[in-house]
């Protein structure tokens, strides 16, 4: 499933609601934090307040063709991406580190634009601050990571239950048996082997033979 229904699945892409503030973690790890923005005078602006949260700032990114490079290389935890002149190039910028990076995406405004965040939450980001609150910035980073790790464990989710549907419909083959048959079969040899099911499911998945012809055979 497309990265962009499963976030449709969490919370929307809003501003940071003040009960949101309040719960956040204050003892939030030190980050490395890629900005990107194609207006040099902004990113000079940016990277001295994110340094004042305690964070570093591994990479200042302008151009989208140099973004996936400096993504592969440095592995940030989060990524803020400034609308700059043109919303077209802070879009191409979050839609490659989305597509490139394992971490949340972030917008950063300099002026409210409900069209730009519409567009932007399509793409993928998690959350949205501004620069008329510098001082909420870590709860925002808090929440989007937060928000991220529930995207990723739902992501895994969904991997997960692909790959067992996908057993069960060699054994049904194999077998001549109905899905709940197959299911059982899986359950059953996982709870023999003392191996858990998705393992299992993925080594029938990969052709190997843990399982026997039947499903009524010893186990191996």
């Amino acid at each position: 499933m497309p990265a962009s229904q499963l976030r449709g699945r969490l919370d929307p892409v809003v501003d940071i609601s003040p009960v949101d503030r309040a719960t956040h973690d204050r003892d939030t790890k030190r980050l490395r934090i890629l900005i990107a923005n194609e207006r040099p005078d902004r990113l000079a602006l940016v990277a001295p307040l994110v340094v004042a949260l305690g964070h570093d700032v591994i990479a200042r990114e302008i151009d989208v063709a140099e973004v996936e490079s400096v993504i592969a290389r440095e592995r940030p935890d989060v990524a803020l991406v400034g609308l700059g002149e043109s919303s077209e190039h802070a879009l191409a910028l979050i839609d490659t580190i989305i597509r490139e990076a394992a971490c949340p995406v972030i917008a950063l405004l300099h002026a409210p634009d409900r069209s730009f965040i519409r567009e932007a939450s399509k793409c993928g980001v998690f959350a949205h601050i501004n620069d008329a609150d510098v001082d909420d910035w870590q709860s925002s980073i808090d929440i989007a990571l937060r928000r991220f790790a529930e995207f990723r464990d739902l992501e895994g989710a969904f991997a997960r239950r692909a790959v067992i549907e996908r057993a069960k419909g060699i054994l049904m083959e194999r077998d001549s048996i109905d899905a709940e048959a197959a299911f059982q079969m899986l359950r059953d040899r996982s709870r023999h082997s003392n191996r858990k099911l998705i393992d299992l499911a993925s080594a029938v998945v990969d052709g190997h033979r843990l399982l026997p012809k039947h499903p009524r055979a010893a186990v191996l």
